[in-house]
């Protein structure tokens, strides 16, 4: 990816952005724009989608468009980057230029949804990485969530919905990011101390949503009762369906499945353009789902109508409460204990007065309930009241939901949360870093209930041995030992069958296994197991109570000796003999995609050696149907067509492919040739300049059946230096069958979903014999980032919908009225060109554009003082638009039609 300075970025960005953007340049503001520090126009929603990349909401349109048509809910959608890391199968731009491209299929896609508004954050989409920690880093987490907080606070939704927050297998971290930040704000935007200088100097309000809500959560049938019977995926969690099959009649009376599809064709440079039709008969479409992450206001348990998670925000709940009232529960914690008491704080306010208001307590049979619920007279001051629960000894461990109803008079809705009751002492399958980083927000952000979703696994080598530790805790207020078992599967054996603990009361503890693999004839990867998965059991045995039994799962990654090789191979494209004297590695293995129809289809082989200076790699592949052939001047993106990629983590720890090494390589580009680049790792871009040294060959069949690449890549040009005894190598082959810059299967080496962002689940190789090269690091230094993110001051489409709503770009802050421009006057047009002046109260720089669904030319221009300065710009038809970025900080936004 390309590193220029900023102001060669944004030049090279719009110069060539000159594909047409859709949509007409109609201005619903006064001339000039609103000034600088106006309050918003009509910025106020109702939802608020909260999502990472152009595309993120696609699948949540259906019920976004449903919740606008039927509950005439101003929808809008907060997007953190531009996309400018992705694919792009439309043309060859990229960095800004992309990011303008991804920004104007989002607004088309979401039209069609019935949403106008889109604010952008102006952060970089670096690559697809797992890992929210360098997400939260590259994004800088703080100044991020400032950002989201101030939007909150500007747009008042009612309603959050965003994606899942946990670190799922495969889930983007910047997913994963997204999804925290807009928990985090919904906490943080209603919280006086949170970004305080937002209240004082900028004059915003606290506010705070009244729910919400993340994608997912839930499975169900298709028709129109998968509301009804959708099935939590935690029994204990609220969740929601909304189904796609309903008739819209603003879309002639296309499902909404329908309409939908054909936003998500819009993203034409995801490759989506091509995506088929949804089933015509309506009984054979869905439920979106959606889980309850929080609400702080009354609703209807039970409810499915396709409006049910708008009760009580954004319209009135159907038990007659007041909107506007509040209403919810806390618990001391999560985790209760069986014979154990714990409080229950129910939580009461309402705009309008509730006479005699009461909780009632609703707890599974044979709990124990004390308190009186009584509230009395609730207004806007919250009022609490407290119950003590305890559930009787002997209560099988797990979640339940907790449910309270909230009455005065006639009128009533309802409030839940779920608590976890925990056998005396728990045993656990230590955690991946990123789920135990996930598991430590959980609980800082107070959404504890989140916990769990993600399984416990850890990988394990082929034929070797690993450490396996179990979390213990003792739950209760009294000492505890006993016996953790470890049940394994066949073909795995442990060194010890049990292992003793004692824990003082309320005390934490492992106890830890040398867990081997004892048949090396197990199938690894995703053939292994179940979906990959060798289960396992954890028992623990308390002194007293009944025995804690958990689940989780070992993967079995493939492993292999490299020998060094007898005389350095020529990288020529082929295989000559004894150049390669390691195993053939099996490369066929399916982990996204179609599957392969043949081997002819897609299959591959791989073998890799070393000397003393440089690893080896050739991979042959076997292919009935060339993808696109790119432009030589194209060499990035290799998953667009036909390629490989081969990861290598030198010291075989790596949590993310931040501190790794990945190239891709394409067999043939226009000019005949291969090329390669560096994508998603320690320091991406060409290959010449991020990969010294390294050198790669092909050939490529004619008539078409495959093609053979080569690759020498020298130690000197990874991160680190490689332990010998623990490298870790992963090969990908990208198939594509198309002319459409889309790939349609990825086979490899070590296989799952979203492995190709998983160094620990890569295969494991040793080298032996091998010396690193002198002066090399053990510790891998800061990644080069990617830092060309797009920026609102340079779209005018983003500029217009300031202008209209009142609200500032990228979630800044207004110019001071001190430091700020507007458009004066009208326009002028001649020779091709539009002339305006601007008036300034201070300096800046304004960016000014003419856009008539294309940009027809830009100009960037400093002003140094206070005064009236004019501007020549290309472009004689359509919308002027003016964006000034104050020297103090801020931005004002401007536009004014050109005369005809």
């Amino acid at each position: 990816m390309r590193r220029l300075a900023l102001p060669a970025v944004l030049s090279a960005a719009l110069a060539a952005l000159s594909v047409a953007f859709a949509g007409p340049p109609a201005l619903a503001a006064p001339p000039g724009g609103a000034p600088s520090g106006a309050p918003p126009g009509d910025g106020r929603l109702d939802v608020l989608f909260v999502g990472a990349h152009p595309d993120d909401e696609a699948g949540a349109l259906s019920t976004l468009g449903q919740w606008n048509e039927f509950g005439k809910a101003k929808v809008g959608v907060l997007t953190v980057t531009r996309g400018e890391g992705g694919g792009n199968a439309a043309g060859t731009e990229e960095g800004p230029a992309l990011g303008l491209l991804r920004e104007n299929e989002e607004r088309r896609a979401v039209g069609k949804a019935g949403v106008t508004d889109i604010s952008y954050l102006d952060k970089v989409d670096f690559y697809y990485t797992v890992s929210t920690p360098l997400t939260a880093e590259t994004w800088d987490h703080d100044k991020t969530l400032e950002k989201v907080v101030r939007l909150v606070r500007e747009t008042r939704p009612k309603v959050i919905v965003t994606m899942v927050p946990a670190p799922l297998p495969g889930q983007h971290g910047n997913h994963q990011m997204a999804a925290r930040l807009a928990t985090e704000a919904y906490f943080a935007a209603a919280d006086a101390k949170a970004y305080p200088a937002q209240l004082g100097k900028e004059r915003l309000q606290t506010w705070a949503p009244g729910r919400l809500f993340q994608t997912g959560g839930a499975s169900g049938p298709t028709g129109s009762a998968c509301a009804a019977q959708g099935t939590p995926a935690e029994p204990a969690s609220t969740t929601y369906g909304v189904w796609g099959g309903r008739a819209s009649a603003r879309n002639g009376g296309k499902t909404w499945a329908q309409v939908e599809r054909e936003a998500q064709r819009t993203y034409v440079s995801q490759g989506w353009g091509g995506f088929p039709d949804v089933p015509s008969d309506p009984a054979q479409i869905g439920c979106d789902y959606y889980r309850q992450i929080h609400s702080r206001v009354p609703y209807t348990l039970g409810n499915t109508d396709p409006a049910a998670m708008l009760e009580g925000a954004v319209l009135p709940g159907k038990g007659g409460l007041p909107l506007g009232a509040r209403f919810s529960l806390t618990t001391d914690s999560l985790g209760v204990t069986a014979g154990a008491p714990f409080k229950v704080t129910a939580h009461a306010g309402s705009p309008k007065r509730l006479k005699a208001a009461k909780a009632a307590l609703s707890v599974p049979a044979g709990w124990n309930v004390t308190g009186s619920g009584d509230l009395g007279n609730v207004g806007s001051k919250e009022r609490t009241a407290t119950f003590t629960v305890t559930p009787p000894a002997g209560t099988k461990a797990g979640r339940v939901r907790l449910a309270a109803t909230l009455t005065s008079g006639k009128a009533k809705g309802q409030a839940a949360t779920p608590v976890e009751v925990r056998p005396a002492v728990t045993g656990v399958l230590e955690p991946l870093p990123r789920v135990s980083d996930f598991d430590s927000w959980a609980d800082e952000t107070g959404v504890p209930a989140l916990k769990g979703q993600v399984k416990r696994v850890l990988t394990l080598a082929s034929g070797s041995s690993r450490k396996v530790r179990v979390d213990l805790a003792n739950t209760t207020s009294s000492a505890q030992s006993g016996t953790v078992k470890l049940g394994l599967p066949d073909g795995f054996s442990a060194d010890a069958a049990s292992k003793p603990y004692t824990l003082e009361a309320g005390a934490t503890g492992s106890a830890t296994f040398t867990v081997a693999n004892t048949d090396a004839s197990l199938p690894t990867s995703n053939e292994g197991g179940t979906d990959g998965d060798y289960g396992l059991t954890i028992t623990t045995t308390p002194s007293s109570g009944e025995a804690d039994v958990q689940k989780g799962a070992l993967e079995l990654v493939p492993a292999a000796e490299l020998p060094k090789a007898t005389t350095t191979p020529t990288v020529d494209g082929k295989e000559s003999p004894g150049e390669y004297p390691g195993p053939e590695l099996n490369l066929s293995r399916v982990w996204e995609g179609s599957a392969c129809e043949s081997a002819a289809d897609c299959s591959a082989t791989g073998k890799v050696t070393w000397t003393d200076d440089a690893l080896h790699l050739l991979v042959k592949v076997r292919d009935d149907k060339q993808g696109t052939v790119l432009g030589a001047d194209d060499c990035k993106r290799h998953w667009r067509t036909d390629s490989v990629e081969i990861g290598i983590d030198p010291r075989g720890d790596s949590e993310n492919t931040s501190t790794t090494f990945k190239t891709g390589i394409f067999p043939k580009m226009s000019d005949g040739k291969p090329c390669f680049e560096r994508d998603a790792d320690a320091h991406q871009g060409p290959g010449e300049e991020t990969a010294p040294g390294m050198k790669v060959a092909s050939a490529v069949a004619d008539p078409y059946d495959g093609y053979v690449i080569e690759a020498e890549i020298p130690f000197k040009a990874l991160p680190t230096a490689v332990d010998p005894q623990r490298m870790g190598l992963n090969m990908f082959v990208y198939d594509s069958d198309t002319q459409d810059k889309t790939g349609q299967t990825r086979i490899g080496w070590s296989t799952w979903g979203g492995v190709q962002g998983d160094p620990y689940r890569w295969g494991l190789v040793s080298l032996p014999g091998h010396t690193p090269p002198s002066g090399m690091p053990t510790t891998p230094p800061p990644p080069v980032m990617p830092t060309d993110a797009t920026q609102s001051v340079n779209s005018p489409e983003s500029i217009i919908q300031s202008v209209r709503t009142g609200i500032p770009l990228a979630a800044g802050p207004a110019a001071p009225r001190s430091d700020t421009a507007r458009i004066i006057g009208e326009p002028k047009v001649a020779g091709g060109s539009a002339t305006v002046r601007l008036r300034a109260t201070g300096p800046g720089t304004a960016h000014v554009h003419v856009w008539d669904g294309k940009l027809l030319g830009t100009k960037d221009v400093e002003i140094k003082r206070a005064g009236v300065t004019t501007v020549t710009v290309p472009g004689a038809a359509g919308t002027l638009t003016m964006a000034f970025e104050a020297a103090k900080g801020g931005t004002a936004s401007g536009a004014v039609p050109l005369p005809r």
